[in-house]
């Protein structure tokens, strides 16, 4: 792993947990739909990075996530479950063992990102929203509010590699 690479992610992480905590969870449109952006940190994860440092990576997310929002290891099981999930994801939609250093985005493959992106973010949310509720008694209002901020969730990882790429691409 190159140095310059591990401090990318090590700011990635920093500023989505801050995004996250100080202005992302105090929005909810039409109080259902919460973006939970941190997951963009596992999407943005190069190919060939280590399982065991990708599933770590992940439930320090989701601990450093819980910590601040005061819910007692419901971000960390579902985002240690994503990061477990990962590779196997992955490999549904990029040629396997084909790139070790590839980084998942948009300018890469837009089509494999997207459905990369979308189960990612479906897989997440579904595990976090049931963790939550804990329940399936209101079964639609869970299966509605996994939806919505999925959508709304889904949207702000596209925007914002799509704001990276161009960034990239000017400087």
């Amino acid at each position: 792993m190159k140095a310059v690479s591990i401090f990318k992610e090590i700011l990635l992480f920093v500023i989505l947990v801050l995004l996250q905590v100080l202005l992302l969870n105090r929005i909810a449109v039409f109080g259902l739909a919460v973006p939970i952006l941190y997951i963009y940190f596992l999407i943005k994860l190069p190919y060939g990075r280590n399982r065991f440092y990708v599933i770590v990576s992940g439930f320090l997310l989701g601990i450093v996530i819980d910590i601040f929002l005061n819910t007692p290891g419901m971000n960390a099981a579902a985002t240690t479950i994503t990061a477990t999930l990962r590779s196997m994801v992955l490999n549904l939609f990029y040629p396997k063992n084909e790139y070790e250093d590839l980084v998942p985005g948009i300018h890469t493959s837009t089509a494999a990102f997207v459905k990369f992106t979308v189960m990612m973010v479906l897989l997440h949310q579904t595990l976090l929203f049931f963790i939550e509720a804990f329940t399936l008694f209101n079964l639609t209002s869970t299966l509605i509010r996994i939806g919505s901020s999925s959508i709304l969730t889904i949207v702000l990882i596209l925007a914002l590699d799509s704001l990276s790429i161009r960034r990239e691409k000017s400087g």
